[in-house]
């Protein structure tokens, strides 16, 4: 492997190996998120969703089926695609548009398995407490909480401790 580390050349520095050249990306999965080069989280926030329709669509069978009651619907929604969308959001530096996608995609499926659309003018609480889903924005806050906890129970000495609690301040 070869890596040109000339002080001149930044932008546009090629690594090659085996005299192949490697592409460059901006973007790279590790661990089921996506990391991208300035810290953004919308390929992750993309991915998390695509995710929870990949699951919606694998127990649509369940979801969709008119012979299951609303509120098994929801307690099947909140342990299957809930844990889907929201793997690896403890880390995320989130913006309000990042949670309104979220909020968003969760409510159309809430909509599509509670048998309404928009045209049928029935509020989100409504439909939220008829399944007996939370709000993701609740959800996602208690996950933020439950991280920040761990790292605050860490040792003083731990650098994970020492990073997180100057972040948190």
């Amino acid at each position: 492997m070869m890596y040109d580390f000339s002080a001149s050349r930044h932008e546009g520095c090629d690594v090659s190996l085996d005299r192949q050249v490697v592409a460059q990306k901006d973007t790279f999965r590790y661990l089921g998120s996506m990391l991208q080069k300035y810290g953004d989280i919308d390929e992750d926030v993309r991915h998390r969703i695509s995710a929870g329709w990949l699951k919606w669509r694998q127990s649509s069978g369940v979801l969709c089926d008119r012979r299951v009651p609303q509120n098994l619907k929801g307690k099947f929604y909140r342990t299957a695609i809930h844990p889907a969308m929201l793997y690896g959001a403890e880390c995320w530096p989130t913006k309000r548009r990042h949670v309104q996608q979220l909020s968003v995609t969760e409510m159309w499926m809430l909509r599509w398995f509670c048998r309404h659309t928009r045209w049928d003018i029935v509020r989100n609480e409504v439909i939220r407490e008829r399944v007996g889903v939370a709000p993701i924005e609740e959800k996602l806050t208690q996950h933020w909480l439950r991280w920040f906890g761990n790292i605050q129970r860490r040792p003083p000495k731990a650098p994970m401790r020492s990073g997180g609690a100057k972040a948190c301040q």
